[in-house]
């Protein structure tokens, strides 16, 4: 069965409006929505193509994810070159590993990363760098998956040769040019509270939403869903992460 179908199912509000109560990309942009000013300037840290505005079907949690119009200025930057054709940016700009980030210090109120730390090979020149170019008081706020959540141990239990065919089978509309290499450095509490350090006050909620990772049988779809519920929170699948500058 498709996701959408298996959702419409097990969570019947989201055959109005498309989404579900546990819904984890809304549930992070309505707190993200409160924290944006129209006057801020806003980074997508790790913004790709643009495929949360692209392929989204659902309106609503697609409009919640895009700040353009709602800043005063939303930049994006990634190491793939696809982010210069990004629709839902003002200015886009290429970044290589290891280099410091093309912006002056002190220049966003608000830093956004979502599913970009899973893939950081640097963490504690990433988090300077993400502390430099914010204002004090400003915030970065990320969401990752869990080191330890039972999803973050069963993708790195794959051999990196056979993520984009285990996923093709797990998420049937997870598109090849979405999936990049993964190391969960950068994806517990100890790590996070170490590569932010000091100049920082760091918040961490870790959470599930629906089920991500079903190979279209109900059967996985109503396990998963049962033990989102019931796992204690060491093993919950995706963090979300706020960092506040002193």
């Amino acid at each position: 069965m498709e996701d959408k179908e298996l959702k419409r199912r097990f969570y019947p509000e989201s055959n109005v409006g498309g989404f579900s109560h546990v819904d984890g990309t809304i549930s992070f942009f309505n707190h993200l929505a409160a924290i944006v000013r129209q006057t801020d300037t806003v980074l997508d840290f790790g913004a790709g193509r643009g495929n949360a505005f692209l392929d989204d079907e659902v309106d609503f949690r697609r409009e919640i994810q895009n700040f353009k119009g709602r800043c005063r200025h939303l930049d994006g930057c990634d190491i793939d070159p696809a982010v210069l054709h990004n629709p839902s940016l003002d200015d886009a700009k290429v970044i290589v590993p290891g280099e410091p980030l093309p912006y002056e210090d002190n220049r966003f109120d608000v830093i956004i990363a979502r599913w970009v730390f899973e893939h950081i090979d640097t963490p504690e020149f990433v988090a300077s760098e993400l502390l430099r170019v914010v204002k004090p008081g400003g915030i970065i706020a990320a969401t990752t998956p869990n080191k330890w959540g039972y999803i973050g141990l069963g993708a790195r239990s794959v051999p990196s040769r056979l993520h984009v065919r285990v996923l093709s089978r797990s998420q049937p509309t997870r598109k090849a040019e979405d999936v990049f290499p993964t190391r969960y450095k950068m994806n517990t509490a100890r790590a996070l509270f170490k590569a932010f350090g000091a100049g920082a006050d760091v918040f961490i909620a870790k959470k599930a939403s629906e089920p991500a990772y079903h190979f279209g049988k109900p059967w996985i779809y109503r396990s998963v869903k049962w033990m989102n519920k019931h796992c204690p929170d060491v093993l919950l699948p995706v963090v979300d992460v706020y960092v506040r500058k002193q």
